[in-house]
């Protein structure tokens, strides 16, 4: 099967013949100090933190159908391609810098890109060119990618940033996968056949399968660029990069980085929100019990990052909205 890599490399030399070499490296600088921009007329009227926090994440969380949310485990590597050198690796750096803010280890120099961020004139034209080359990388089958409804979504978009997640369900004691795949045969029999996991402790709460991410394609369309600068774009790249985000998310009462693309100067970069959030997800993710109904996990989600707000309000890091 063609990578990801290799299929966006193609793609986007056969539009534009000029392209760069993708930029593709664990962290080498220190992006600059970001400073959080406060929204001073965000107001939440007549509602609770609570409430506040659950919609926000309700809005954003996007997981594959009837699976829980997803992140990284363990390492990322970051390839970007069609973007001037460097460019591409600040965007790289910047997204493997708060990966390893989370939890997670950059690949080493030349690593096999499982997070590819391709540049192009026409994001909705290489979008349909991946896919109608290597659909299978987008649709493997199985509760692993959204819906043929959000395929079509990301092909024909007209948004400036479009991405896919690919996400796995796996044995959380052993790391293998733990869903059947088109394809997969007992190299015994040549029939069809599914992993076998061993379970530790059944119960109808609580479960050993965790879903972790696989690989994301995020394909940005240049000629939507130009209100944002390479800071604002990066913390963009970054939050879309490590967690599910709906691209339909309706987020503009929140202090967020997923609002630059509506309002440029109402955010710098990733804010406390964001790093709240993203934050909590990978938190939830590594508790020891993981939660089988994914309604439930967001809504364990949503307490993590509750008691983040009420922490920084106490602190005196956030105000707390009206209520």
């Amino acid at each position: 099967m063609l990578d990801w890599m290799t299929a966006g490399a193609i793609a986007v030399a056969m539009m534009q013949p000029q392209s760069a070499p993708p930029a593709s490296a664990p962290p080498v600088q220190e992006p600059a100090a970001q400073s959080a921009t406060i929204l001073e007329d965000v107001v939440v009227e007549q509602r609770r933190l609570e409430e506040f926090v659950q919609d926000f994440v309700g809005q954003v969380a996007a997981p594959a159908p009837r699976r829980g949310l997803a992140r990284w485990q363990g390492g990322i590597c970051v390839g970007v391609i069609n973007l001037r050198n460097e460019a591409g690796q600040y965007i790289a750096d910047r997204i493997s810098r708060v990966g390893m803010d989370l939890g997670l280890t950059p690949g080493d120099p030349g690593c096999k890109p499982n997070i590819v961020v391709a540049f192009t004139a026409d994001g909705a034209e290489l979008a349909s060119s991946l896919v109608g080359r290597n659909r299978r990388a987008f649709r493997m089958g199985g509760s692993v990618n959204r819906d043929i409804v959000a395929l079509r979504a990301f092909e024909t978009s007209d948004a400036p940033v479009r991405w896919w997640h690919v996400s796995i369900p796996v044995d959380s004691e052993t790391g293998d996968r733990a869903i059947r795949l088109p394809g997969d045969v007992n190299p015994s029999t040549g029939q069809p056949s599914a992993p076998v996991i061993s379970v530790f402790a059944a119960s109808r709460l609580n479960s050993q399968i965790r879903d972790d991410m696989n690989k994301v394609m995020i394909i940005v369309d240049v000629d939507g660029m130009a209100a944002t600068n390479l800071n604002q774009l990066a913390d963009y790249l970054t939050f879309v990069a490590l967690a599910q985000v709906d691209p339909d998310a309706q987020t503009a009462g929140y202090d967020t980085i997923l609002n630059v693309f509506n309002a440029p100067q109402s955010v710098d970069g990733l804010t406390e929100w964001d790093m709240s959030y993203l934050s909590s997800l990978y938190r939830v993710q590594d508790a020891p019990q993981r939660r089988v109904n994914p309604a439930a996990q967001a809504t364990s989600m949503a307490s993590d990052m509750i008691r983040d707000r009420r922490a920084a309000q106490t602190a005196g890091e956030q105000p707390a909205p009206r209520e």
